[in-house]
């Protein structure tokens, strides 16, 4: 048998060929809004935009672990917004910033845990299971605070180490939010790469029946992962406070489309089963990009989303034909 070069390794992972299309996406972009506006490629730009692609990031990989299961998250957003507006309400009210932490947590958790239920359980459809929870989530995080805001969480020394943690405060150049989303990432990555619980995700959406039958707890699992999303939005819910200052009512709203965006864009396909979260990075990165690009280009909101939009559609129906095996065949 001939030995392969590390390339011919490396091509031979299912699904690296649609992370490096999207790395290259990634790339292809920067220079072109570097032409557009020499003031994208500068160092406080660029870090600005790092910054800012942290909740995009957040939620495309817990988002991105519900899509390997087959399945599909629209309480994202809505569980980032309660979190914000938990932790800030609570904060606001002289609770002890690492108290309301903990608090903050448990509440998003327990979202992740009705989801698996929901889903894994009593066999909802994904989309209906979740839209109930996102509508739940949103009402929770708009009475919280009694239909209000909250305040700006103080200049107290925990509140500011929050603050500093998730958004502000740097290592070097980086800042610590950047640092916090990417242990994150790792630590997720490392489950889904070496783990038998991130074996079980990918089994669950490659085949349902097959996995059950193999002794895969299909329910557990499932709960799993959407623990894991519900725990990604929550972080994500924390960065938008900590950056904000505040709780707003209207924090996470679009985000199920944004982590959909990061994951599918990354590769990650919406029928289960394969993608890699390495993907991810990129798919919130061309997400990010095309925000901070298309904005310093004066491009007018409407037209951003219709761009971005349209580029989701196409990078799901690509996977999709890709899947079913549909190919473009010149006619005789």
């Amino acid at each position: 048998m001939k030995k392969q070069n590390p390339f011919q390794k490396l091509m031979a992972i299912p699904g690296i060929q649609s992370v490096l299309t999207a790395y290259i996406g990634v790339i292809v972009l920067m220079i072109i809004f570097t032409v557009m506006n020499p003031n994208f490629a500068s160092k406080t730009n660029l870090m600005s935009l790092a910054r800012s692609i942290c909740p995009y990031l957040l939620v495309g990989i817990g988002q991105g672990i519900v899509c390997i299961t087959g399945n599909i998250d629209l309480s994202i957003g809505s569980v980032l917004g309660m979190s914000a507006m938990i932790s800030a309400t609570l904060i606001c009210n002289g609770v002890n910033p690492i108290v309301a932490l903990i608090v903050d947590i448990a509440a998003c958790l327990a979202i992740g845990v009705i989801n698996g239920i929901l889903v894994g359980k009593f066999k909802l459809p994904p989309f209906i299971g979740t839209l109930g929870t996102m509508t739940i989530c949103r009402g929770l995080a708009e009475i919280v605070n009694g239909n209000y805001n909250t305040g700006d969480i103080g200049t107290a020394p925990l509140a500011t180490a929050i603050r500093n943690l998730f958004c502000y405060g740097k290592i070097g150049v980086i800042y610590n939010g950047v640092i916090v989303t990417l242990v994150i990432w790792f630590c997720f990555n490392f489950i889904m790469s070496y783990t038998k619980t991130g074996r079980h995700i990918y089994a669950i959406g490659s085949n349902v029946d097959a996995a059950r039958l193999s002794g895969v707890d299909v329910f557990k699992t499932t709960t799993i992962a959407y623990l894991i999303s519900a725990f990604c939005s929550c972080v994500a819910g924390l960065v938008v406070m900590a950056a904000a200052g505040m709780g707003s009512m209207q924090a996470g709203l679009s985000y199920e489309m944004y982590g959909v965006a990061a994951a599918v864009i990354g590769g990650i396909s919406t029928l289960g089963g394969t993608g890699l979260l390495v993907g991810v990075i990129a798919g919130a990165s061309v997400w990010g990009i095309l925000q901070n690009g298309l904005t310093l280009a004066n491009v007018p909101a409407a037209l951003r989303n219709i761009i971005i939009g349209c580029i989701v559609v196409a990078c799901v129906l690509l996977d999709i034909m890709r899947r079913s095996g549909v190919k473009f065949k010149k006619k005789k």
